[in-house]
């Protein structure tokens, strides 16, 4: 497979990941899938914006610099035919990299929030607090009672960062690919060739 047709497939897998990953940030602003009666009551890594910027804004780049890869017409220079597919696929390898600071940081920020777990309200104080530790109420569901309302938000919680954790890992496995095929085709140049070389 050509190094442009290759970006271009990992272009049209990451667009969907990257909206799913804007849908799931969105949704935990809705803990429990209910309006919050005030900002402070929403966990904190949601406002790091891990699946709006990360996964999402700095995701959409790259993909669409992917995506174009296959019809890139540059027609090279001083002479050389693939000199144009290879600075495409140069600049490429760049986007790539922006796109693992994204999706990495998404990663992060979603591995945080899970192992902190989320914030509710409980009967100890009567106020939003996070009363779980290190991770404790992953493997205990009965510590999942202590939180009294949102309903369901440890679930919610659990879910949706999950997904953004799975896709952000997914997105700089794909991104890392394309850092690989592009330096390929960068130092080989595109086997499709360019400018109907092929006529």
């Amino acid at each position: 497979m050509c190094s442009g047709s290759f970006a271009r497939c990992l272009g049209i897998t990451l667009i969907p990941l990257a909206i799913l990953c804007f849908l799931c940030n969105i949704l935990l602003f809705f803990p429990g899938g209910k309006p919050a009666a005030k900002n402070e009551n929403i966990t904190d890594e949601v406002w790091y914006f891990g699946g709006i910027l990360g996964s999402g804004v700095l995701m959409i780049f790259p993909a669409l610099v992917f995506l174009g890869m296959k019809n890139n017409d540059c027609c090279g220079c001083c002479g050389n035919e693939s000199c144009g597919k290879r600075f495409a696929m140069f600049f490429s390898v760049i986007f790539a990299g922006v796109g693992l600071l994204g999706a990495g940081y998404s990663f992060i920020v979603s591995a945080a929030a899970i192992n902190r777990g989320p914030k509710c309200l409980t009967h100890i104080n009567g106020s939003y607090v996070y009363p779980f530790v290190d991770g404790n109420y992953l493997g205990n569901h009965t510590l999942w009672e202590v939180c009294l309302e949102p309903s369901g938000i440890v679930t919610w919680h659990l879910t949706l960062f999950s997904m953004l954790l799975i896709m952000g890992l997914v997105q700089v496995v794909l991104c890392a690919f394309q850092v690989i095929n592009g330096l390929i085709g960068t130092i080989c140049g595109d086997c499709c060739g360019c400018c109907g070389g092929g006529d």
